[in-house]
């Protein structure tokens, strides 16, 4: 099958994967299509919202019409990385056998990430990073199609632990979820009142990802889209030679190499969900928001002022 074909296909398959969580999910179509940017490319995302947004019921959803494994880890103050992890145990002729823990799964969604502390977020970062994990000496690799998908409450301050920057960074998306509009809501509650269940069909396989993951990387990229993501990932960076003074004004740190990457990338995608065969600057800005809101650090002038992430990115078109 050409690439060309492959293209048209996956915007067939995107379109019925977005009619089948719809069956479950009503709204946040923006949502979703970030989410399953971020699987396309073989990303990970953060999604930031209010309890009570569906966040659980939406990747439990995703992951079953993507016909992958699905395991939830909800973080706590208490949990150990060997909760996430597993852990190595004497088995009854005296040896060391290793039990594998949630971790080893296609989607792990970790809930409330933020709730637990820096020595078991940090667990995760080598299987986001090498998908992999290491115990005991012995590196055990994972299954691939590997998604990390979190989730943080941003008004629930107390016993919680801010993600460090490093941690950040390696998630390809921040995804804000916001409210349902009240005709979306009337929908919700009538189809969650009732005594309706309603199952989703796996429109794909683990298999059928990986060839899209590779896919999606095969597609060109002209010159002029690559600088644009370079030189817009570079102009959120207020302590470099050449800063504007509106970044130096409202910027502590900007977003690092990575970023660039993930613009590029999820251009691609963006571009191929949409029927193109080569992304252009819209796309790269299109994808912009959710990948570098969480790169970028506001100063006390830019609280002080209401400015958010957002309107410094757009600022910066």
């Amino acid at each position: 099958m050409s690439d060309v074909t492959a293209v048209q296909n996956l915007v067939n398959k995107h379109k019925s994967l977005k009619k089948e969580i719809g069956k479950i999910i009503i709204g946040q179509e923006e949502v979703i299509d970030q989410i399953l940017l971020s699987i396309y490319t073989g990303g990970h995302s953060l999604l930031i919202g209010v309890p009570g947004l569906a966040k659980t019921l939406m990747v439990n959803t995703i992951a079953q019409t993507l016909g992958l494994n699905f395991k939830r880890i909800q973080f706590t103050p208490d949990l150990m990385p060997s909760d996430i992890l597993g852990s190595e145990v004497l088995d009854q002729n005296r040896n060391f056998k290793f039990i594998k823990g949630p971790i080893f799964s296609n989607i792990i969604l970790a809930d409330e990430i933020n709730r637990t502390p820096p020595k078991t977020q940090a667990a995760l970062l080598e299987a986001m990073q090498e998908r992999a994990v290491t115990i005991a000496g012995v590196q055990h690799k994972l299954d691939l199609p590997y998604f990390v998908l979190a989730t943080q409450n941003p008004i629930e301050q107390e016993g919680t632990y801010p993600l460090p920057e490093a941690q950040l960074d390696r998630f390809m998306f921040a995804i804000e979820l916001k409210y349902p509009s009240i005709a979306e809501e009337i929908e919700v509650v009538k189809n969650t009142t009732s005594d309706n269940i309603v199952k989703v069909n796996a429109l794909f396989n683990a298999e059928e990802i990986v060839a899209v993951q590779h896919l999606i990387r095969r597609i060109p990229v002209p010159d002029n889209v690559v600088e644009y993501a370079v030189k817009l990932a570079s102009s959120t960076r207020p302590n470099i030679e050449g800063a504007s003074d509106y970044v130096r004004q409202y910027l502590d740190w900007g977003a690092g190499p990575r970023a660039s990457q993930n613009l590029v990338l999820a251009a691609k995608a963006h571009a191929a969900i949409s029927g193109k065969f080569s992304p252009d600057i819209e796309d790269v800005k299109a994808v912009s928001l959710g990948i570098l809101r969480h790169r970028i650090i506001k100063n006390y002038k830019a609280e002080a002022e209401s400015i958010s992430e957002e309107d410094i990115i757009k600022q910066l078109w």
